[in-house]
């Protein structure tokens, strides 16, 4: 049976989130749409095109929309030579994958975001595989990034756990039936998480690595 540890990327191993909230929310003032910091903390996680509908109501295919996110991606990616992983980002990738894990990313992140992402992270010795906003037709907080994350190592939602910081990393593991696990690294509060389906909600990696023998991953292992 092939154990699956499925993980977001965006503040879950890379401490991006509130990178994330200001180019964004640069991009929509550009726009002429001034949205709050706050609420655009709230949709992070989101892929992009959803998170616009989600805060605007405008349409993913719409020239406002494909405007916004273009500015977004160059504001973004202003910040690639500075970022950094979150605490135990890497070691807890491996300890998983030392135990039998297969290890998959499963983002909205792709082409030189990811790949500033997956530089950072420095793990790639352990992850098996990646499904990105590329590889499906619909993005968190509906199941199929999760679905599909699953599916390249053949894993089944009995022995899948599912590591994120937002409420729609939650919702997705929660639809595609595997186990949810929240950290708080991406400044979402604790009851949120668990409003949203979380089994268990830990700091950060490192506090995931250090209690790794009381979680989820150990009860499946």
């Amino acid at each position: 049976m092939v154990r699956a540890a499925l993980f977001d990327v965006d503040g879950t191993l890379v401490d991006t989130n509130y990178l994330h909230v200001a180019a964004w929310w640069e991009a929509f003032r550009q726009a002429g749409h001034p949205v709050p910091m706050t609420e655009v903390h709230q949709a992070i996680g989101l892929g992009s095109a959803d998170l616009i509908e989600h805060l605007l109501g405008v349409a993913p295919g719409s020239g406002t929309a494909a405007d916004i996110t273009c500015t977004h991606t160059a504001l973004y990616a202003t910040y690639f030579e500075r970022l950094v992983a979150v605490d135990g980002a890497a070691d807890l990738l491996r300890a998983l994958a030392a135990r039998g894990w297969q290890v998959v990313l499963a983002t909205s992140a792709s082409g030189p975001e990811l790949r500033a992402l997956r530089r950072v992270l420095d793990a790639d010795d352990v992850i098996t595989d990646t499904a990105s906003s590329d590889d499906v037709d619909k993005g968190k907080p509906a199941p199929d990034p999760v679905r599909q994350a699953m599916e390249l190592v053949g894993g089944t939602s009995a022995e899948t756990v599912y590591v994120g910081d937002s409420v729609w990393d939650m919702k997705a593991a929660t639809g595609a039936s595997v186990t949810p696990v929240a950290l708080l690294s991406g400044g979402i509060a604790r009851q949120e998480l668990v409003e949203a389906g979380a089994v268990e909600v830990y700091r950060d990696p490192a506090d995931l690595l250090a209690r790794l023998d009381s979680s989820a991953f150990s009860r499946m292992g």
